[in-house]
């Protein structure tokens, strides 16, 4: 191993591919939709470089923009907060039990591997006012809201109803990753806390937590940037409405980029999106500690 660290051309060899593919597949097209943000480009004519153009219109002009800002920012809060909760009391759950513990991680992880545009219409069914919930509810004789179309509020009611549902799929993702690092704290460390009168509770707090730090931190990271690019459930579920009240960013650009080919445009909201993650996944790796222990 360390000859074939020490020869360059089997390092290039083995960085080369993975390289090319970094450049053509991500590299290259972030640098043509900075390039295109500048630019009045609608994909039949050359692009006309406008210069900020697109950029004060987006943040002077659009109306659509501060909501889709703001719905993206509290599906930012609300996963990575409810996802770190619940992932963690479910990888804490789970890991302390023997009998059908494979059985309850694959149904809480099963949703995430399903199609997202099919778990959207599912759902959109099962809100939809006359059928669903609001049918069982009905035998009751009690009177459903508008799950997907209630416009009242400063966070309306769809944009919870989608936020839960986007929960319920993607929880088994970070329950996995707290699972895979808890299974790796030696044993040891639990058996001398609980001869010492350590309870269960005590032990998760000042053993289990410290050590899982570092995956804290790339759970967190991955639910902001997921969140943030967050499309296909909202997209089948609501489409940006009622009266674009539920658009996020990654909505509003495809609106934008496939429905009005306004590629420029589209291309200066694909920039802010790609700021808005750096500058989340640089805040969150500043201020979330991850020191490494001996486990």
């Amino acid at each position: 191993m360390d000859k074939i660290l020490r020869d360059k051309k089997a390092i290039v060899i083995f960085v080369a591919p993975a390289f090319l593919l970094f450049t053509l597949v991500l590299f290259i097209p972030i640098c043509q939709s900075v390039f295109y943000s500048f630019c009045e480009y609608n994909a039949l004519t050359k692009p006309k470089f406008i210069g900020l153009e697109n950029y004060r219109q987006l943040f002077t002009i659009d109306p659509i923009m501060g909501t889709a800002l703001k719905n993206s920012l509290f599906f930012l809060v609300f996963s990575v907060v409810t996802q770190l909760i619940a992932g963690l009391i479910l990888a804490a759950l789970l890991t302390n039990i023997k009998k059908g513990r494979n059985f309850f991680k694959n149904v809480y992880y099963l949703p995430c591997v399903l199609s997202s545009a099919a778990l959207g219409l599912l759902w959109m069914f099962v809100f939809t006012p006359k059928l669903g919930i609001n049918q069982i509810l009905a035998e009751f004789g009690i009177e459903g809201p508008l799950w997907l179309m209630e416009t009242e509020g400063f966070i309306i009611l769809p944009m919870w109803v989608i936020a839960f549902v986007a929960l319920w799929q993607y929880v088994g993702q970070s329950m996995m990753l707290y699972m895979a690092q808890i299974s790796g704290i030696s044993t040891d460390l639990y058996e001398a806390a609980y001869i010492d009168g350590c309870t269960k509770v005590k032990a998760f707090r000042y053993i289990t937590l410290p050590l899982i730090r570092p995956m804290v931190a790339t759970a967190m990271s991955l639910n902001a940037i997921g969140s943030l690019k967050f499309f296909d459930l909202i997209f089948n579920m609501t489409e940006g409405g009622p009266n674009h009240m539920t658009e996020v960013l990654a909505t509003h650009l495809y609106t934008q980029g496939f429905k009005y080919f306004k590629y420029g445009y589209a291309s200066a909201i694909g920039v802010v999106l790609l700021v808005v993650c750096l500058i989340v996944t640089f805040v969150i790796n500043k201020f979330v500690k991850t020191d490494n222990y001996e486990m």
